[in-house]
């Protein structure tokens, strides 16, 4: 059975970087009637914070990607701790003793000999006394020793990938507060979880290498790897330094609509043109990984208030029905209302804006040139009840009696009854304003 994860580190909130990630993962899934798993990478007691992970639910919960069973780090240490037992009797597993700054000092002392910074594997050498006489003094890391050859695989978006071992360090796979890191952890987990297929940023290559040197030490088989691009912002910046994290949380509060959001990131990046989607269920089925490209993409966010009223648009009743009833909208008016304003809302929040106008909460815009030809038109409206003709009738009337046409006419009288320049049409409004006089 195909199994993907999603693996965030519960130590900040989730961002468009992350959400790609995750909606990839979760989409090659769904597409094949497999499981999505989300795993909480929490072995930093210091930096992960519940509050983050609470926060990371409820993000993909309010995007619906929902998720088949949901796992701790934290609560799986045993299981690393058995792995690094194996890797230890195996001679793969080596205490080493450098401080960070003696691992600097070697760093600088490669590069100015113009050797790439490897490291030379200098704690395999050291006779038994010396470690002795440093275990005294220093609590060791731990690397794994690569076998020195080429790694190769090939992914799912960067095609054939390969890597010589002998140009990257031995991985520091626990450190010497004893927390076990990331490259460990995430092997472990996939191999027990059975996970099948593993999307995730190209900045990750150099781990997927190790990794899956790793997982064959442990006499597992490497799972199928593709590597995305990053995320840039339209210009080819770094998303961070002129658009924040894009923040999902952000993103909500701003009305952005989740298949908006979900339908420009799961094309962007591809050979396909972002398509807007009604449901995560079309989306899945048009899904293919292999159409995305090698190359940095560009992420505009300006793109994702279009995308959004455009879903709104398009949208039956039954997807707003809980928002007009939380605003006070009777069942008896929903059609109408819903019918009259939906082509002219771009989020959610101006569905109750519009509706505060229908009953009345609105500022007539006049203008003082307009003053003495509003009243006029205002004592000439009809009586109630209001219906689709009403408009027509009413702004033919007012024609007739003051010569007015065009935009001069209608402009004034729907910035009198909306306080607005711009709405829906108003034969379909005029019906649904409660308040005589305003409308």
């Amino acid at each position: 059975m195909v199994t993907t994860r999603f693996a965030p580190s519960p130590t900040g909130y989730l961002h468009v970087g992350n959400l790609r990630t995750a909606l990839m993962n979760w989409l090659i899934a769904r597409k094949a009637g497999g499981r999505f798993l989300l795993r909480l990478d929490d072995t930093d007691p210091e930096r992960s914070k519940k509050e983050y992970a609470d926060a990371i639910a409820e993000d993909l919960e309010w995007l619906g990607l929902g998720w088949d069973a949901v796992f701790h780090q934290s609560e799986r240490l045993d299981r690393y701790a058995a792995a690094a037992d194996a890797l230890r009797k195996s001679g793969r597993l080596y205490e080493c003793f450098e401080t960070p700054a003696e691992l600097e000092l070697k760093r600088r002392t490669q590069l100015a000999a113009g050797k790439p910074p490897v490291y030379d594997r200098a704690a395999l050498n050291l006779p038994e006394a010396d470690r002795k006489r440093l275990r005294t003094e220093r609590t060791p890391h731990w690397r794994f020793k690569l076998d020195r050859e080429r790694i190769v695989w090939a992914d799912g978006i960067l095609g054939e990938v390969s890597i010589d071992a002998a140009s990257v360090s031995d991985p520091v796979l626990i450190r010497g507060d004893g927390q076990v890191l990331y490259t460990l952890a995430s092997v472990v987990d996939d191999m027990e979880m059975e996970v099948t297929d593993i999307v995730r940023g190209s900045d990750h290559v150099t781990n997927t290498a190790t990794q899956i040197q790793i997982i064959q030490a442990l006499g597992g088989e490497p799972p199928r790897f593709a590597h995305h691009s990053l995320l840039t912002g339209a210009g080819g910046e770094a998303l961070s330094k002129r658009l924040g994290t894009l923040a999902l949380r952000d993103l909500r509060a701003q009305g952005v609509e989740p298949m908006a959001l979900l339908s420009l990131l799961a094309r962007l990046g591809s050979s396909d043109p972002v398509e807007l989607r009604q449901d995560l269920g079309a989306l899945a089925e048009g899904f293919e990984i292999g159409s995305f490209g090698a190359a940095p993409t560009k992420f505009n966010p300006d793109d994702l208030g279009p995308l959004s009223a455009r879903f709104l648009h398009g949208v039956p009743l039954e997807a707003v029905a809980g928002d007009l009833a939380a605003i006070g909208v009777p069942d008896d008016q929903a059609v109408e209302f819903w019918a009259a304003i939906s082509g002219n809302v771009a989020t959610r929040a101006e569905i109750a804006e519009w509706w505060r106008i229908c009953t009345g909460e609105v500022a007539p815009e006049i203008a003082d040139e307009d003053a003495d030809f509003v009243a006029r038109a205002l004592e000439m409206l009809p009586e109630r009840p209001w219906g689709p003709g009403t408009w027509k009738a009413w702004t033919d009337a007012v024609k007739a009696e003051t010569g007015r046409k065009g935009r001069a006419l209608f402009m004034p009288l729907r910035k009198a009854l909306t306080g607005r320049a711009h709405g829906p049409d108003m034969g379909d409004l005029m019906p649904l304003l409660r308040q005589q006089g305003q409308g």
